[in-house]
């Protein structure tokens, strides 16, 4: 087991926040778990704890939502997600670190501005249809982030958000399809070696705690609202992308 307090201080509220965006509460916050992690594990390894964790979460999450259309997203984004796994899995053999926290920390703050810029007076485009292609593509991208960092919760926001769908569909697309794509990434990430004994174990004690985060989301996502979450963990996810931004151009840069 990880036994690094720096590691523990970032697992508790990252879990935490990915169980409650995992239960419908905080939209696509779940992006915030890599980056805390990141803080005090390499990307890489903070990843593979987390996805063991993530498929646990997405049973509980499939049963709250169990029964919302999602079919005729999914055969959309689907195929593209696939392609996109298998994208990410040749990165991770071939591309260092530090473009990983580059990703992730760029991937981040864009996130926050977009956030920024929808509540504090950005004019909201009507509801538009996404084409096939475009579904594809936004697959595609969320899987090979997904991969990668499991930041897979912007690309796919880009292709659902615009359609305007309702509350609990969007729920419950993203809570299917990322269900999807975490059980098909076990695959390439135990044959990579990225489920060792250590990130297991790691990934076993924070379980309850997954869980525990999944149960509060369903019912905040009820019953309170979403505004002083949504600020407090925006500002963190800000400043998290900042660190690791400035973490990857400085090991790149040689500095």
């Amino acid at each position: 087991m990880i036994d690094s307090p720096a590691f523990w201080l970032a697992a508790v509220p990252a879990v935490l926040i990915v169980g409650l965006s995992k239960g419908g509460f905080g939209g696509g916050l779940g992006v915030l778990g890599v980056p805390l992690l990141s803080l005090a594990v390499s990307p890489v390894q903070a990843a593979a704890v987390l996805l063991p964790v993530l498929c646990v979460m997405d049973l509980a999450s499939l049963w709250a939502f169990r029964h919302v259309p999602v079919a005729r997203q999914l055969r959309r984004l689907l195929p593209g997600a696939l392609l996109g796994i298998l994208a990410g899995a040749w990165a991770w053999q071939h591309v260092d670190v530090a473009w990983v926290k580059l990703i992730v920390g760029i991937e981040a703050l864009a996130f926050t501005a977009h956030h920024v810029w929808q509540t504090r007076g950005g004019r909201q485009p009507p509801a538009r249809a996404v084409s096939v292609t475009r579904a594809f593509g936004w697959g595609a991208l969320a899987g090979f982030t997904s991969y990668l960092a499991h930041a897979g919760g912007p690309p796919l926001a880009a292709c659902l958000l615009p359609q305007r769908l309702p509350r609990a569909e969007f729920i419950g697309v993203t809570v299917f399809f990322f269900a999807v794509v975490n059980y098909t990434k076990l695959v390439p990430y135990a044959l990579l070696g990225q489920l060792g004994d250590a990130n297991l174990v790691t990934a076993a004690a924070l379980l309850p705690l997954a869980l525990v985060g999944v149960r509060l989301g369903v019912v905040l996502h009820a019953r309170l609202p979403e505004k002083p979450f949504y600020a407090i963990c925006y500002a963190g996810l800000a400043l998290t992308g900042a660190k690791l931004l400035w973490d990857a151009l400085a090991a790149l840069g040689g500095g």
